[in-house]
């Protein structure tokens, strides 16, 4: 069994996550993880999803996607030519000076920021890939962990389109491709 990162890119309409999601219930699969946004189009959103399984299980998924009214196209993401992020927030309780500064310590070799500060508790931010991710959380379980929220995998294919003449200019000058924002 293997893990596969599958990018669908879909209408946004109401009820497709639901379809979608719907679709690998049904089927018995279980979505390991799953996150969605708008894309540069407004008009459309992307659904990254995480899955187990083999190569046939990950063909009959790309095959029952295809047939969804709303989805405009499935790819199965090759870690080696996607990059894959996640983001995660992680408080952690400390009233100590001295022990709030190691953890922070820590945390900057993670490259994590400190998005809130109380008397008792920090909460950090950390976005990277899964494994930065998972060893952040390690270390930190030496700590008093009281809170901990993870977004799923968000990915997307590097480079640009094969064919180039499908690339639009976007609003605002922004371009697909080379990230232009005037």
């Amino acid at each position: 069994m293997k893990k596969y990162v599958v990018s669908i890119l879909v209408k946004n309409k109401s009820g497709v996550l639901r379809r979608v999601s719907g679709l690998f219930s049904r089927r018995g699969y279980n979505i390991d993880s799953l996150s969605v946004g708008t894309t540069e189009n407004d008009k459309f959103s992307a659904i990254t999803v995480v899955v187990t399984g083999d190569s046939s299980t990950i063909d009959q998924i790309h095959n029952q996607l295809h047939k969804l009214i709303d989805v405009e196209s499935v790819t199965i993401l090759d870690a080696s030519k996607s990059v894959f992020r996640e983001l995660i927030l992680v408080k952690v309780a400390c009233a100590d000076v001295d022990m709030r500064q190691q953890i922070i310590d820590v945390a900057n070799l993670f490259r994590a920021r400190v998005v809130d500060v109380s008397p008792r508790s920090l909460i950090f931010e950390l976005t990277g890939d899964s494994d930065k991710v998972e060893a952040f959380v390690d270390v930190l379980r030496d700590y008093d962990i009281v809170e901990l929220i993870r977004t799923g995998l968000t990915a997307i294919k590097r480079g640009v389109a094969d064919n180039l003449e499908n690339i639009k200019p976007l609003k605002g000058g922004q371009r697909n491709g080379n990230n232009v924002l005037r």
